[in-house]
């Protein structure tokens, strides 16, 4: 079972920042440990969006609405995915989640829900104007 366990929600003012992180672990009947990940959040009556995620190559991948803004990154065993978030603005305002799949040696970067296979339960972050 794998789990995916996100960290460091909570409230900002706009124009400030927040960082979460991923981790991504346990056992599927796989040695391989390394994984796919990326961000996705999902605001109140919205759907779920696509938010940043790196390759292989640790190249990101970013949804316009935060290229910019926000820094993804992944750790050289690719278990950990944090995403630095600057300049936040009120639509920043979501529950995000990570979200993970068996990497088998490649990662496109995909920021498609329907890539990953592992969800983590989520973080809130919430930006007040």
């Amino acid at each position: 079972q794998v789990q995916v366990v996100e960290s460091g929600g909570g409230s900002v003012q706009s124009g400030g920042s927040l960082r979460l992180s991923c981790a991504a672990s346990g056992y599927d009947g796989y040695d391989n440990s390394e994984y796919c990940m990326a961000w996705f959040r999902q605001a109140p009556g919205k759907a779920r969006e696509g938010v940043a995620s790196v390759d292989w190559d640790n190249e990101p991948n970013y949804s316009d609405s935060v290229k910019g803004r926000f820094t993804v990154s992944q750790n050289i065993y690719k278990n950990r995915l944090n995403l630095q978030m600057n300049s936040l603005k009120s639509e920043d305002t979501a529950m995000y989640f990570c979200a993970a799949a068996r990497s088998y040696g490649v990662c496109s970067g995909s920021i498609d829900q329907f890539s990953y296979n592992y969800w983590g339960q989520g973080t809130q972050v919430t930006v007040s104007s």
